[in-house]
């Protein structure tokens, strides 16, 4: 990423900041097997439709969803499908980061459990 100006870095915050609430980012998620009404995804968020369509709101604002009408109903999907790239980017981050713990954990456990006395960890 070259130096950016510090109007193109609070866009880029503001941008994340977008991804940064986890109900925005279910809905993206659900979003990603096609296109929704409200009220679909309000029931699949388990939230209602004036909080769903506040989240949508934003996404819309910041490009990451586009609004249909079709009579009374309006729809939305995806507008730029390279945000799965980064979600998928960031979640697999994540797993690597998890899996390290894991393992550093049994480790430790490990090592502890070795260095008690035999039955020690039976009188605990």
């Amino acid at each position: 990423m070259d130096i950016l100006p510090p109007e193109a870095l609070e866009q880029v915050a503001a941008y994340f900041q977008a991804l940064a609430e986890p109900t925005r980012l279910l809905i993206l998620n659900l979003l990603r097997n096609g296109e929704c009404s409200v009220g679909e995804l309000a029931e699949r968020c388990a939230c209602s439709s004036a909080n769903v369509s506040r989240h949508l709101a934003l996404l819309m604002r910041h490009g990451f969803v586009l609004r249909e009408a079709r009579g009374t109903s309006v729809y939305y999907r995806i507008a730029d499908a390279s945000v799965y790239a980064l979600c998928d980017l960031v979640c697999g981050s994540i797993a690597r980061q998890l899996d390290q713990r894991a393992r550093s954990h049994a480790a430790f456990v490990e090592a502890n459990a070795a260095a008690l006395p035999p039955g020690a960890a039976d009188r605990g």
